[in-house]
């Protein structure tokens, strides 16, 4: 959080709108996406940690136009239950990557940011996320 003179900082919805945006444009086209069981690394730059659930290509277009300082998942996204995922566990965290670089990662779950269709993964199991949303806003 910013403070100006004892006041927060407020930012217009173009500048939000932008931010918002942002995340696809750097990120790039189809990026992957992964589901992790296991302490969150501590930021992106850190190795993953813990076992590797689900992986998936995301849709060239993964994010829609961001509207109120808001990006939200443009299509359905299906992801595959990996070797580590056994005959069942629960996400802790996801990693949105690019060319191995990761660029975004959050909390993974009912309730959390990234929306699963099932909460328990599986091996061979095909895996939907349901809903994700970033909103970029003023505090």
């Amino acid at each position: 959080m910013l403070f100006v003179r004892g006041h927060v900082m407020q930012y217009s919805t173009a500048i939000r709108d932008a931010q918002a945006n942002a995340v696809a444009a750097v990120t790039g086209p189809a990026p992957v996406l992964e589901i992790w069981a296991g302490p969150v690394p501590k930021d992106c730059a850190a190795l993953d940690t813990g076992a590797l659930l689900a992986v998936g290509t995301l849709p060239a277009d993964w994010l829609t136009a961001s509207a109120g300082g808001m990006v939200r998942s443009a299509k359905p996204w299906m992801l595959l239950g990996q070797i580590g995922a056994g005959m069942g566990r629960e996400g802790d965290y996801y990693r949105i990557k690019q060319g191995g670089v990761c660029h975004v990662q959050g909390p993974y779950g009912k309730g959390q940011e990234m929306q699963p269709q099932s909460a328990t993964i599986a091996n061979g199991q095909a895996v939907s996320i349901d809903g994700f949303s970033i909103t970029r806003g003023n505090a």
